[in-house]
């Protein structure tokens, strides 16, 4: 069995659902230990963190990773045990087998070999895993970039290990990703009797017309990089669960996902205005998950990146800025340059989530070049 393999499996047993790490990272703690590396547990609430790194100076080379996984669902709709993995017909079953156990093992199997044959390389490669993505992500990476600002440390190129491909390894790499911003709206009426409407004032019919006219804005045309931004509700409650009661208040989930056409400052106000033209009475919570960021063209990862799939996996990557959000969210803001490559991201969050061993195997392949090549 390769070491990809077996320490994927290794990981794939832990029930590591978020913010759990469930022994991932002091296991590979005393591995990269073993090898040679500095070793900086980070523990921030009831997460744990690993800051794991090998040589000096610039430039800083970090791999970023996340050992939690989405809960399972019903264990029973599962061929076989989620966390117990399986292997069948060229594929490796288990919750995290994607997204992303096994990059994180491919990460760790890489750094392994680059620094046994590579021991006095120029720079510092470094590894960075964190047990809260999945969930809030707010004392994972976001937090240990604080302390990084503290304590000096920077990082000047960043490959997240995120699931990227669409069919086969190499052949969509991620150069960036749009911010996200949310909202929970709520609406105020007066509730009362549906047969006394004129007592009451219904936040649902309130709100309608506002809804249609965000709907149908054009927040922006996009760029050469990025789609236009999206608008989505995806949650409105209110009622109070009788047929015969006007509701007293609305409240709302919505969801910018924005380019860098658009700021989340020049969004709130827009979508506030829409409000106030309707007259509706309403508050709302913002709250900025992340800006968007972009590894510009001609960046040296980048360029690294797509040259490593080219020669390794004989493709001509696509380079996306699609997706959701990743924790490179929270790496580009210290000046990195954000790259994430992983493996075919079919099956991610599903039941019988699994990832090609082939394309296993192979992935150490690829973060090894990088560092033989970003750190020649």
């Amino acid at each position: 069995m390769s070491p990809v393999l077996a320490l994927t499996r290794d990981l794939i047993r832990r029930r590591s659902v978020t913010p759990q790490d469930a022994g991932c990272l002091p296991l590979i703690a005393s591995r990269l230990e073993a090898a040679g590396f500095r070793i900086e547990h980070l523990r921030y609430g009831d997460v744990d963190n690993l800051w794991a790194t090998h040589g000096s100076d610039g430039p800083v080379l970090a791999f970023l990773g996340h050992t939690d996984v989405v809960p399972s669902g019903p264990e029973e709709r599962w061929v076989s045990p989620p966390f117990e993995p399986t292997e069948r017909d060229g594929l490796l079953y288990g919750r995290g087998a994607a997204d992303m156990k096994g990059s994180v093992a491919a990460m760790v199997v890489a750094l392994e070999r680059f620094v046994a044959a590579n021991p006095g390389h120029a720079g510092t490669v470094g590894l960075l895993l964190t047990s809260d993505e999945e969930g809030v992500a707010l004392h994972g990476v976001r937090e240990v970039v604080r302390h990084f600002a503290a304590t000096g440390q920077r990082i000047d190129a960043c490959v997240v290990g995120e699931p990227s491909a669409k069919a086969r390894l190499g052949d969509l790499i991620r150069v960036g990703r749009r911010g996200s911003l949310s909202g929970t709206l709520t609406v105020r009426g007066v509730q009362g009797h549906v047969a006394y409407p004129e007592k009451a004032t219904n936040p649902i019919h309130a709100f309608a017309p506002a809804l249609a006219a965000l709907v149908a804005e054009r927040w922006d045309d996009g760029n050469a990089d990025f789609p236009p931004t999206s608008f989505q509700v995806s949650n409105i409650n209110a009622g109070t669960g009788a047929n015969n009661v006007i509701p007293g208040e609305l409240v709302a989930l919505i969801n910018f996902r924005h380019a860098t056409a658009s700021t989340a400052d020049g969004l709130r106000e827009r979508a506030e205005a829409i409000l106030r033209t309707h007259g509706v009475d309403f508050a709302i919570d913002w709250h900025l998950s992340g800006h968007p960021f972009l590894a510009p063209p001609g960046g040296r990862l980048r360029e690294v990146v797509v040259n490593v799939c080219r020669d390794l996996c004989g493709i001509d990557p696509e380079q996306s800025t699609g997706g959701g959000t990743s924790d490179g969210r929270f790496i580009a803001p210290m000046g990195a340059e954000v790259v994430e490559l992983g493996p075919v991201n079919a099956t991610i969050h599903k039941v019988d989530e699994c990832v090609s061993i082939a394309d296993l195997e192979r992935l150490p392949d690829l973060y090894e070049a990088i560092c033989q090549r970003m750190l020649d």
